[in-house]
């Protein structure tokens, strides 16, 4: 019983609180003609921050390279 609480609350979560920038953008997007780049907004933005997430993997992948503690056990 509580597991299936916990799983409800989950899909719940996430179908009423989580999806509703993009229930709001899939309406404005239907209504309107807002044009390529504005209703792929949120795959842009998923992007950046992906390609910042990954220079800063890099620079510290890079630091630990060069003080030679990389894949030291």
């Amino acid at each position: 019983m509580i597991a299936s609480n916990i799983f409800r609350w989950i899909g719940s979560l996430f179908t009423d609180v989580l999806f509703l920038p993009f229930k709001w953008l899939r309406l404005q997007i239907a209504t309107a003609d807002f044009g390529w780049w504005t209703s792929n907004i949120v795959n842009w933005l998923f992007l950046v921050v992906l390609l910042v997430l990954f220079a800063y993997w890099m620079k510290e992948s890079k630091k630990f390279l060069d003080e030679g503690t990389e894949d030291r056990a």
